[in-house]
């Protein structure tokens, strides 16, 4: 993956890149990761320019976690290589546990 990132960096930018602006807690829930797990992902995330915050409109006592430019740009440019990981992860199944596994993986959701 470029620029260091991790299955989790990625997770936590890629749900960014989806939804928008998320909560920490929300953003943690979002990607099944625990509060301390979260915390340091967007800590490091914040070290390197990919994320900031902002004030919630709808709520001044919550800070909402944005992508930066250089946060949307490195995710764009993570999302081939993450889609030829997939490839090569599914590569063996057949086409009917492919198809298994992603139900399986859709009533985890």
């Amino acid at each position: 993956m470029p620029s260091d990132l991790t299955p989790t960096r990625f997770a936590a930018l890629a749900k960014l890149l989806e939804r928008g602006p998320l909560s920490q807690n929300e953003l943690g829930r979002l990607t099944a990761m625990d509060v301390a797990t979260i915390k340091g992902v967007v800590d490091r995330l914040r070290l390197r320019k990919m994320v900031d915050s902002k004030q919630d409109p709808t709520d001044a006592r919550r800070q909402l976690i944005k992508l930066t430019r250089k946060g949307e740009r490195v995710i764009q440019d993570a999302i081939p290589y993450a889609l030829e990981v997939t490839e090569q992860t599914i590569e063996p199944l057949t086409k009917a546990e492919l198809k298994q596994l992603l139900k399986l993986l859709e009533k985890l959701q």
